[in-house]
């Protein structure tokens, strides 16, 4: 437990210059961490889960449902910030593994916003949705040792 807690917190192999040693002396405990975690999370998911519930109201629901899937989706995403801390996190988040993943992830989250407050098309919206699920399940492949190369194969063996 105590070898997780240094990697997700960045102690693992890191040296400890004097900003880092300022960031962490203010940081909150483990505990405090993971009950933050599980919190941001959670509400990731309620925000995404009223979406879809708000999505079969008359005339407002599917702008309803992009607004609420997209911030649910931020603050699940936004969660990991209480394990790893907000300078680790965003180093990982454009790290060149994931860094087209990422990208993909944000202009997602962006164009689902757009499309439901100052477009207002619905049908992008949905669109955006869509793809925002499919570049979140790649962004978090990344996380996962060879499990994008994995599924690479898997679709070219379906595929042929």
């Amino acid at each position: 437990m105590d070898k997780l807690k240094k990697v997700l917190s960045g102690q693992d192999a890191e040296d400890r210059s004097g900003l880092s040693e300022v960031v962490e002396a203010s940081s909150l405990s483990w505990g405090t961490r993971v009950k933050g975690f599980i919190a941001c999370f959670a509400f990731g998911i309620l925000c995404s889960l009223l979406g879809t519930l708000l999505l079969w109201v008359p005339k407002k629901g599917l702008t309803l449902f992009a607004v609420f899937y997209t911030f649910g989706n931020i603050a699940s995403i936004g969660s990991t910030i209480f394990l790893m801390g907000p300078l680790k996190q965003l180093k990982r988040m454009f790290e060149p593994t994931r860094l087209i993943a990422t990208i993909l992830v944000l202009l997602c989250f962006a164009l689902t916003l757009c499309s439901a407050f100052w477009w207002h098309n619905k049908g992008l919206a949905l669109i955006f949705c869509i793809l925002q699920s499919l570049s979140l399940t790649w962004y978090s492949l990344s996380f996962i040792p060879f499990a994008r190369d994995a599924v690479k194969k898997c679709f070219a063996v379906c595929l042929a």
